[in-house]
């Protein structure tokens, strides 16, 4: 069965099963030693190491668990119909979640399977571009939620006719902020615009940047008077969301100019607290950028948000077609790309990049 080839070269057979079965009780047995805290930092990586190790293998005992009950069914799918039907349908399952370990396999950086922080900027083509920018958030909004990820919109500023402003959201999930940086850049939108009377074609552009979100262990110093720290109401479309008071916050680093804000928690504390947690991933990336020695992938990723410096073309008109131009990838059912199946592009970006650095 292909697919039982599929899960057997994903998780290395049940040789490499075993050895990570056995390097998870080596850890198991140095986490109940008396001294395990002495050094918290070599503690924190066994436990980060144990929690993935356990993922893997909690996985690749599913597999085999569903590939045994496909077999069952298919003994009896000659004489029962609905045997049969059940045993593709948990094929088809098994598939999505096979590839979607195998794109996983494909993530090794050091903040990889972190969760991640995502900005989300219109660029050029004014009120279509807003309204793109919208679209963009709901499409990644939705993508998490096919992964049966956590999100939290962080801050939120609306257009003045339509769309957003800017958007920051976090997605909480494995190798959330892995898989999403794959997604970092611009994406171009060329359809007939709805804000436009006389129905003509517009092309549209807004970005994403990704940041990883940086757990409280890792030391980033914040000098508080290098930062300039404004209150102001929150704005929205209204209701219980909005806070009647001036409890949103905006925090600007004055060394580096990066300005973050949070506005859709309960308190001005709490937006705080969001924002400069905000901060810490922004500043952390910036230091990660300084350290590589080669830059250009994300100094393209971060173009100005215009023409010949997208990451990826929505075409709604005259045909309809998404492609993406770093590795020529593309797919006709925009309609269902839009709604979040995005892990195709994800998947082939990292295949690309991979063989790139090979």
């Amino acid at each position: 069965m292909t697919i039982c080839a599929t899960v057997s070269r994903n998780s290395g057979g049940s040789f490499e099963i075993d050895r990570q079965r056995e390097e998870l009780a080596r850890i198991e047995e140095r986490a109940a030693s008396q001294d395990f805290w002495s050094d918290q930092e070599e503690a924190q990586k066994l436990l980060q190491q144990r929690s993935r190790l356990e993922r893997i293998i909690s996985r690749q005992e599913g597999f085999e668990r569903a590939i045994e009950d496909v077999h069952v069914l298919l003994e009896f799918a000659e004489e029962d119909e609905a045997s049969l039907h059940e045993a593709l349908s948990l094929i088809e399952k098994l598939e999505k979640e096979v590839s979607q370990a195998e794109t996983e396999a494909l993530l090794s950086g050091e903040n990889d399977a972190r969760n991640a922080i995502c900005t989300i900027h219109p660029g050029a083509g004014g009120v279509d571009a807003q309204d793109w920018a919208e679209m963009l958030l709901r499409m990644y909004l939705r993508w998490a939620e096919r992964r049966g990820f956590k999100t939290e919109i962080l801050d939120y500023q609306p257009g003045e006719e339509a769309g957003l402003k800017s958007a920051t959201f976090r997605v909480e999930g494995p190798y959330a902020y892995g898989l999403l940086s794959a997604e970092a850049g611009v994406h171009r939108l060329v359809r007939i615009s709805p804000f436009d009377q006389a129905a003509r074609r517009h092309t549209s552009f807004a970005s994403l940047f990704v940041y990883p979100e940086i757990d409280e262990e890792i030391e980033i110093e914040i000098n508080e008077k290098d930062l300039r720290i404004d209150t102001f109401r929150s704005t929205g479309a209204g209701g219980q969301h909005v806070n009647k008071t001036d409890s949103a916050v905006r925090i600007t680093h004055l060394p580096t100019g990066i300005v973050v804000q949070c506005q859709n928690q309960r308190s001005q504390h709490q937006n705080r607290a969001v924002a400069m947690q905000i901060l810490r991933a922004r500043l952390y990336e910036l230091e990660l950028e300084k350290r590589r020695a080669e830059t250009a992938e994300l100094e393209a990723s971060k173009a100005d948000i215009s023409f010949g410096s997208q990451i990826r073309s929505y075409v709604l008109a005259p045909y309809r077609l998404v492609k993406d131009t770093r590795t020529g990838y593309e797919r006709g059912d925009v309609d269902a790309v839009l709604d979040g199946d995005l892990d195709d592009f994800i998947k082939a970006y990292l295949l690309s990049r991979r063989t790139a650095k090979r």
